[in-house]
Parts: C-alpha cells; sequence; structure tokens
C-alpha cells in the first residue's frame, strides 16, 4: 500500500490524500459503506460502482461465523466471492466481541466468547484473527484489540491498553513473516486506544507508530461518550500519528462528526448510520435529516433533496417513497439507502474538493450551521 499525502489544509489539519492498493486507488478522506456479511444492504456492487464507492467495509467475525473464512479462501478471497472489484477493509471483530457482553471472556492471549448465532464455543486470539483476514483477502486487515467500555476506570483501561499494544507486537510480528494467500497484497493497520484519557491514548498511540503499521486506526470511540469528548480524543490521538501514513477513525458517525473529525485530521470513517437509518425511513440532506416516514412527507411530490443527483432524487419524489415504506416494498429500502449511500459519498467528494482549495474551514461552518438548525 502507499499512502501519498496531496495537501494539507492551511487552517485546520485537514488533508487530501492517496491510497493506492492491489484494487485500486481510494480518495481520502473517504467514508467506506458497510458490508458487515460481505454484502451492502440492498445494494449491488453494481449500485455501489455507480456511486463511486471506492472501498467497502466486511467483518472478520460475522464472516469468521457464516459462510466460514475457509469458504472464501476456496473462492480466492472476498472480492471473486462477492463480486467486488474494488477494495475491501475487514474489521478485526474484536468489537462484535466487545458487544457480546455476556457471551465473552477476555485473558492475556485472546478472548473465548459464544456465538450470536446459535451459542456454539470460539476463540479469537491475535494469530487466529490474523489468519481469519488473510483467508478472506482483504486489502486492508485490522488488529484484534480489546475496547475497553465508557466510563472505565483508568487501571482497567491502563491494562486493557497494554493488552491490545501485547496484541499488535504480535500480529506484527507475524505480519512480517506470512505471505498473503490469493497474490495481492494485504496491508495491517494498528488500532489505537485508550478510552477517554489523554496519556492513554499518547502511549497506545507512541507505541504503536514504533511498530512501524501501513496505517493507523483510533479505535473505541462512539461508544457513549460524549460529542465534544469524541472529537476532543480524536484530535489527540491524530496529534501522535505520522503524517505519512493514513488515519481511520472507526464506527463514526453523523454527516457533522465526519466534518469535524477530517477538520481534525481523520483520513477513513465507516458507519452503519446511512444504511440503518435508511432501513428504518431516516434520511440525509444538504439541510440536516428528514424522517421520510413522517405523515407530513405523505403529500410533498419533491426529491428528498431538490440539489441532489442520486437516482432516487431524480426519480422518485419523498410521497412516494414514504407510501413504500409503510407498504413494507423493498424499493423503499432501496431508494433510501441509495440516496444515503450517495450523500455521504458526496460529502466526502465535496471535503476533498474545498479542502483542494483551501477553503474547508467556511464551508464547514456553513454546511453545519444549515444541518443542525433544521434538525
Amino acid at each position: 500500500m502507499k499512502f501519498s499525502l496531496q495537501k494539507n489544509d492551511s487552517q485546520t489539519k485537514a488533508r487530501i490524500g492517496i491510497i493506492d492498493t492491489d484494487h485500486g486507488q481510494i480518495e481520502t478522506p473517504v467514508f467506506m459503506p458497510v458490508g458487515t456479511q460481505a454484502s451492502v444492504k440492498t445494494q449491488s456492487p453494481r449500485d455501489l460502482y455507480e456511486l463511486q464507492a471506492q472501498i467497502i467495509l466486511a467483518n472478520t467475525y460475522h464472516l469468521y461465523m457464516r459462510p466460514g473464512t475457509d469458504l472464501i479462501a476456496d473462492y480466492g478471497g472476498i472480492h471473486n466471492f462477492m463480486g467486488w472489484k474494488n477494495s475491501v477493509l475487514t474489521d478485526s471483530g474484536g468489537f462484535q466481541v466487545y458487544s457480546l457482553k455476556e457471551l465473552r471472556k477476555i485473558d492475556d492471549e485472546g478472548i473465548s466468547f459464544q456465538s450470536h448465532l446459535d451459542g456454539s464455543h470460539h476463540r479469537f486470539t491475535p494469530a487466529n484473527v490474523l489468519e481469519a483476514q488473510r483467508k478472506i483477502g482483504s486489502d486492508i486487515m485490522m488488529v484484534l484489540d480489546e475496547c475497553p467500555a465508557y466510563g472505565s476506570s483508568f487501571e482497567y483501561v491502563d491494562q486493557s491498553n497494554q493488552l491490545t499494544l501485547k496484541w499488535a507486537r504480535i500480529q506484527r510480528d507475524i505480519y512480517e513473516t506470512e505471505k498473503p494467500l490469493h497474490g495481492y497484497k494485504q496491508w495491517l493497520f494498528g488500532i489505537v486506544q485508550g478510552g477517554t484519557y489523554e496519556n492513554l491514548r499518547e502511549i497506545s498511540a507512541r507505541e504503536l507508530v514504533k511498530m512501524d503499521f501501513p496505517g493507523y486506526a483510533i479505535g473505541g470511540l462512539a461508544v457513549g461518550e460524549s460529542k465534544e469528548e469524541m472529537y476532543h480524543f480524536t484530535d489527540v490521538c491524530t496529534d501522535f500519528l505520522p503524517a505519512g501514513k493514513p488515519r481511520y477513525l472507526m464506527g463514526v458517525g453523523t454527516p457533522q462528526d465526519l466534518l469535524e473529525c477530517i477538520e481534525r485530521g481523520v483520513d477513513m470513517f465507516d458507519c452503519v448510520m446511512p444504511t440503518r437509518n435508511a432501513r428504518n425511513g431516516t434520511v440525509f440532506t444538504w439541510d440536516g435529516k428528514l424522517i421520510i416516514k413522517a405523515g407530513r412527507v405523505k403529500k410533498e411530490q419533491i426529491p428528498i433533496d431538490e440539489t441532489c443527483s442520486c437516482y432516487t432524487c431524480k426519480n422518485f419524489t419523498r410521497g412516494y417513497i414514504r407510501h413504500l415504506l409503510n407498504a413494507n416494498e423493498t424499493l423503499g429500502l432501496w431508494l433510501t439507502t441509495h440516496h444515503n449511500l450517495h450523500f455521504y459519498l458526496q460529502l466526502m467528494q465535496t471535503a476533498r474538493k474545498k479542502i483542494q482549495e483551501d477553503d474547508f474551514k467556511e464551508w464547514k461552518q456553513k454546511v453545519l450551521f444549515k444541518m443542525n438548525n433544521n434538525n
């Protein structure tokens, strides 16, 4: 992987760059649609190409559970398995195991847990999680980490942080000695943890940088802390991460969150929000969120967003889409999801343009003012 930093904004930490993988170029800042189980819900690869998605995210835990990483390896990797030609990033599954709570137990060597599907017992270790991602064949792999719950004590987060760093060293060493399985290169990112403790975030970032990963993620945010805390600790982390490597904020967030964190030096984002909200009847516009299932929308013969150029907005009215959703018609889910993903990807494209023009900060303020005052 090659990361080329193209331009730094003169007023903020925002920047634009290009990540090169064996499956194509990724222009940053970038939003990655979430395809947890090797599918972005309701959208085909053709739809995603039309939206100009450059990379999607899949999840190691879910693919390990179903259909199994050996089967994906038999296909020659996830790209062949799902018919997707562009890049793929896989989360390690650590966050999903963290969310199981009562079904998992963490020790120094790994995590023992029960499947959310059938209760069967499994174990993740740094080595076998890396092996699973080798079999899946993602372009970017994530280290196994522990995500401490929001509000955890300093002592617990400190201990957790040391465990994540220990696992990162193990995986970094294995990564250096193993070769990819499917004939193209794969890249491993470290994950900065440390909860809401500045000195632990700094320790985590500095130690990971010493290990010289190809890229770095910021984990353990958007797990219950306030927006102000999330923005602050993102800012703290990017201060200690190298300028010449991509920075990925995991699991974030709203359009407002993305713009705030681009300003704080983040290059990569993923979140289920555009797809999940679409299925629940909430769509995003440049004027803020719109609950399209609301009764007041029933007679509105206008697009979701009159400034939007997506297929949904060029062809269908709010009132019709509301009808589809209330009638449980699958087309309604496709239309709202397609629009939301288009909006997120267009937001990133416009952000890149504004950074290039050195007009990001003023543009961001205008966009946020409009969005926030209409919600």
